[in-house]
């Protein structure tokens, strides 16, 4: 499917983007004298269920992207205009079905330089993903943090973006082709992960959406080719968890549909598939770009289609 001047190309272009999560503790509050008795909260097995997410009810299209990043996706720049466009791309959707929309930003971007700590990636300011969520949330979809960790492992990646990940509307995508081992710079060579290691996140996005009383947190991974997720059946189905696959893979509709067969197969019955289309590396020598109801056609049919 991809060839290494794609993979390189891609590499390239990967964002720089700059910035540690931070956070701030307000001041104790003062003595005021005494005060009405308040209600105790109710126990929290007289909580009524949380909603359904979006995948639970609907179609999920997508645009990625990061800022100043125009060859990792269309949602870049002017964010209301990415989102006009976004909205453009869903209209071309069959109507049988409701669709949300979903804006995923890379938000741990790998690079090819060290970095301060030697991790090969950094991670978007607060105010980044505030402006992407503010898009999101105009669009009445939702966000997902696009992780590629470079040298570091996922579930302190994802961890670094808890105060976000306490939203309703904010879940993650994994993107082990960008989890490279030591001694390794990203984009020499395809990373990978194993199932295990997705498990471990799955379990934190469980538990936070547990004690946050959140509808289920949607974790989605990408893969590209088999070798990038080992023990896929290491990954297993957690309470207030939704997980995604998504294939990966650049090429023609022939190409992309013989990965999605080989992928489908290692899928765990818990999981749900998703598709990624790229609009200018799909459409290289005059292919045709594949259209949604095409898609949809595909066995099983994609839950979350995703577009750069």
């Amino acid at each position: 499917m991809r060839n290494d001047r794609e993979f390189t190309r891609r590499a390239v272009f990967t964002a720089a983007l700059a910035g540690l999560v931070t956070s701030a503790c307000a001041a104790p509050p003062r003595d005021v004298g005494p005060r009405a008795e308040t209600p105790s909260p109710l126990p929290r097995e007289t909580l009524p269920p949380p909603p359904p997410n979006a995948l639970a009810t609907s179609l999920l299209v997508g645009f990625c992207g990061a800022p100043g990043a125009k060859a990792l996706g269309e949602m870049t720049g002017d964010l209301a205009a990415a989102g006009r466009e976004l909205t453009h791309q869903i209209g071309t959707f069959p109507k049988d079905r409701p669709v949300t929309p979903v804006v995923e930003l890379i938000a741990t971007a790998a690079h090819r330089t060290t970095g301060p700590d030697g991790m090969f990636r950094s991670r978007a300011s607060d105010a980044t993903v505030r402006e992407y969520l503010d898009e999101a949330s105009a669009l009445k979809g939702l966000l997902l943090l696009n992780i590629q960790p470079g040298r570091a492992d996922f579930l302190p990646e994802v961890q670094a973006y808890e105060h976000w990940l306490a939203e309703p509307d904010v879940g993650v995508a994994l993107d082990p082709e960008w989890a490279v081992e030591p001694g390794v710079v990203p984009g020499q060579k395809f990373g990978r992960t194993t199932g295990a290691e997705l498990d471990g996140v799955a379990v934190y996005l469980g538990e936070l959406a547990r004690t946050r009383h959140l509808p289920d947190k949607i974790m989605a991974y990408h893969q590209v080719a088999a070798s990038i997720v080992r023990d896929e059946a290491g990954l297993r189905a957690h309470p207030g968890v939704s997980a995604v696959k998504i294939v990966d893979g650049i090429g023609s509709a022939g190409a992309k549909k013989a990965t999605w067969k080989t992928l489908m197969a290692t899928k765990p019955p818990h999981v749900q598939p998703g598709f990624k289309l790229f609009f200018q590396e799909d459409t290289r020598h005059g292919a045709a770009l594949m259209t949604p109801a095409e898609v949809l056609s595909l066995t099983p049919a994609p839950a979350y289609v995703v577009y750069e």
